[in-house]
């Protein structure tokens, strides 16, 4: 059967979802940080910066439901949820968000949807306290209950789509977020899905294109340190990630590429850091930002990705952002504040 040309593809980022049951927990899911001066500094990143009301932009995923109705493909690439208790779907609310969205998204598109597995998922440690992190739980939900593939694959003509978790390639960055008893099933778990890796890329053929999805871009130095991964790097047309939220967050982590690794300041500062020491090999994999359908509250940026395929690969995949305009009731959330 014949593809059409072109061949339409749509790609969302970071839903974070908030289902009801989610969104109950009002602000009160920074309380938990102990520092009162701590708690303010992160309470004013997020009023002024990051995302003042997390819960209000649940409508975008209808606004995306409907605007990539004739899309041949959807591409969901990962955090499908709040993660407000930071360990990952393991935790009902969050799981409950996850499963709202993904039951949207699959009842929309079938078995047009690929989904990739994002960090909070899986859990992560919050900003301003060490609380939360990997919980082996959250990935057995994610991949049973909520049939998150780890790693998946999909062909359309001469294209090759791969689906990676970038926790599981990037484990050494997380591994202090881990619980220590559970290292040893994480380390094996990463290993089997760099089997996956290895294996897709070792089946590549010349000639064909890559295009890659990676959650978070922290995972692609460990990508590139794969023989078998550099061996076909040069196929790789585009790896499109997300987790940053905003190409303005993309621009500050390309400025710190190479940066010192920092061990003080707390869990977050030393993860970044770490991440972004490395963050040179990002350009080997010519990697293409779809940020969250809010962006930043300070710059009101979010979207989401069209590509435009040739199946036979003649002519590069042609990307397309489409912003989505804030509400004015997006614009006046209440504020981070307790009453």
């Amino acid at each position: 059967m014949s593809l059409p040309d072109p061949f339409r593809v749509a790609i969302i980022s970071d839903l974070h979802y908030g289902s009801p049951v989610e969104a109950a927990r009002g602000h009160t899911f920074l309380n938990r940080i102990q520092n009162p001066l701590r708690r303010w500094l992160v309470k004013q990143q997020r009023h002024w910066i990051w995302l003042r009301e997390p819960w209000a932009h649940n409508h975008l995923l209808d606004r995306f439901i409907a605007e990539a109705a004739t899309a041949h493909l959807v591409v969901a690439n990962g955090d499908y949820s709040c993660d407000s208790a930071y360990v990952g779907v393991m935790d009902e609310p969050a799981f409950q968000s996850a499963a709202d969205c993904l039951q949207k998204l699959r009842a929309a598109f079938g078995g047009r949807l690929l989904a990739v597995v994002g960090d909070h998922e899986l859990g992560k440690m919050m900003l301003g306290q060490k609380e939360g992190g990997l919980r082996l739980a959250s990935y057995a939900r994610a991949t049973s209950e909520l049939a998150l593939e780890p790693f998946w694959q999909s062909r359309v003509g001469n294209y090759v789509f791969l689906g990676v978790t970038s926790t599981l390639l990037a484990l050494a960055v997380f591994e202090s977020e881990a619980l220590p008893e559970e290292l040893p099933e994480w380390r094996r778990l990463r290993e089997q899905h760099l089997e996956s890796v290895r294996r897709a890329f070792d089946s590549i053929r010349d000639g064909e294109r890559i295009l890659l999805f990676c959650h978070d871009p922290s995972a692609l130095p460990f990508l590139w340190r794969e023989e078998s991964v550099r061996a076909r790097l040069r196929q790789v047309e585009r790896t499109i990630v997300g987790h940053l939220h905003s190409k303005w967050v993309m621009r500050q982590a390309r400025w710190l590429s190479g940066m010192p690794r920092i061990t003080f300041f707390g869990h977050t500062p030393r993860r970044l850091s770490t991440a972004l020491r490395e963050a040179r090999h990002w350009a080997d994999f010519k990697i293409l930002l779809c940020p969250s359908p809010a962006g930043l509250q300070l710059f009101k940026d979010g979207g989401y990705l069209t590509a435009s395929i040739d199946p036979s690969g003649r002519r590069p995949a042609a990307f397309e952002f489409h912003p989505f305009r804030w509400e004015s009731r997006e614009a006046k959330v209440p504020s981070l504040r307790p009453k």
